[in-house]
């Protein structure tokens, strides 16, 4: 009888006053405004603790961004528990670095540069698609081995978490299911939303997208 299936949670932080407006947030370290505080609060005792969907004793690693909004939203989720889990602040897991663009809104880029695309031409200064690309698979490449020692050698134990942002999450979902990067477009992912991936057949060899923005304040 084979274990239960690895499972990889990936959660957007909760909502800040650039994500609310649409700027461009990616090395700029912003907080979690009052409501994004309260977005993460409000679903912690829900999500997380003995026999929820997100149970410590289940959690192999938690990698979370560097950036304060990403951290703070780690700490929400856990602060009602006697211990907060260890956990690895990763550059890897980082947002898109949006370079020329930082703090902009979309429509002061296209005043810019009209036929801009961020899936294709990714942004001046900063990392262009294929280096987003790149550092996306690298990170998932690390999480697939944490699944791989827990299903094939016993090691660890089921569960990987990652704190993280909504470009990061909508690149690492396409790419997780085997889809090219623009592909990651077509997946919203609200801040404090909740995505599952897993895999079909308890085959780590099938990847799959088991749940996206679960628990999220949809608009």
């Amino acid at each position: 009888m084979p274990p239960p299936t690895p499972r990889l949670f990936l959660i957007r932080h909760g909502e800040t006053e650039w994500s609310l407006n649409g700027r461009h947030t990616g090395t700029s370290d912003i907080p979690l405004t009052v409501r994004g505080e309260e977005q993460i609060k409000s679903k912690a005792h829900i999500l997380v603790g003995e026999g929820k969907p997100i149970d410590p004793k289940n959690l192999c690693v938690a990698l979370v961004s560097p950036r304060q909004r990403a951290h703070r939203t780690f700490h929400l989720l856990f602060e009602h528990l006697p211990k907060v889990p260890d956990h690895i602040i990763d550059e890897s897991v980082r947002e898109w670095d949006y370079g020329k663009y930082e703090g902009l809104f979309k429509h002061e880029i296209l005043a810019i540069d009209p036929k801009w695309d961020i899936w294709r031409d990714g942004c001046p200064g900063g990392e262009s698609a294929e280096e987003m690309r790149d550092r996306v698979d690298c990170a998932i490449a690390k999480v697939r081995e944490y699944h791989r020692q827990y299903f094939e050698e016993g090691k660890g134990t089921r569960d990987v978490l990652i704190i993280a942002h909504g470009h990061f999450n909508r690149v690492l979902i396409s790419r997780w299911i085997g889809f090219e990067l623009a592909l990651g477009t077509h997946f919203n992912v609200e801040p404090g939303g909740v995505s599952v991936l897993s895999y079909n057949h308890s085959s780590l060899d099938e990847p799959a997208l088991n749940a996206l923005n679960l628990y999220a304040d949809l608009k």
